[in-house]
């Protein structure tokens, strides 16, 4: 198995045990166990279950971000909105455990959080930002829109939507969660 495997099938199991159980209660021995790895494995790819935890949240966020990336690609700035809308609860819904990770543990006391929570708004938040501020540019939204606070708000409220879209009404269609949202962001943003 190459690096990449093993650290891929141990992210994955990080993800899916720290959302269950949270990071204090994970353990290093369930994370390797449930990757089908031997304990050491962890330790020679991490150094520590911090450093895999910050690696975890670095690559997630990236993933999250270059999706929300190129859904944005090409399109004129309000239609980019909908398409990062729409790649945020397509993400969510394929990486659920890695939403309820950054919603149980980005923002907690100890830890990591604010290096994790500089990464969400740098570049997942990002991209929503270019786009609000391309459709302020475009003159598409109003002129003094607080572009930093309605980007947190747009992600915020996707990650929200999205989590409880899936633990709550998962039998709903994406396309009917997307749809409310898209209709409250033209109403708010547009005002």
């Amino acid at each position: 198995m190459s690096r990449t495997t093993t650290r891929e099938r141990l992210f994955t199991s990080a993800i899916e045990l720290i959302a269950e159980n949270g990071f204090t209660a994970t353990t290093v021995d369930q994370i390797a166990e449930h990757a089908g790895v031997a304990k050491g494995t962890v330790y020679y790819n991490f150094g520590s279950k911090a450093a895999l935890f910050s690696a975890l949240l670095d690559y997630g966020i990236e993933r999250l971000a270059t999706a929300l990336r190129e859904a944005a690609e090409g399109r004129t700035p309000l239609n980019a909105l909908e398409a990062v809308v729409g790649a945020e609860l397509a993400f969510i819904g394929e990486h659920e455990s890695f939403a309820r990770l950054l919603i149980a543990e980005a923002w907690r006391s100890g830890g990591d959080w604010r290096h994790a929570a500089r990464l969400i708004r740098e570049q997942a938040v990002g991209v929503i930002a270019d786009v609000l501020r391309s459709a302020v540019a475009a003159r598409e939204l109003r002129e003094d829109l607080d572009i930093g606070i309605a980007a947190s708000a747009v992600f915020g409220m996707v990650i929200t939507v999205a989590l409880d879209w899936r633990t709550l009404q998962p039998d709903r269609p994406r396309t009917e969660i997307h749809a409310t949202l898209m209709d409250l962001l033209r109403g708010r943003l547009a005002g």
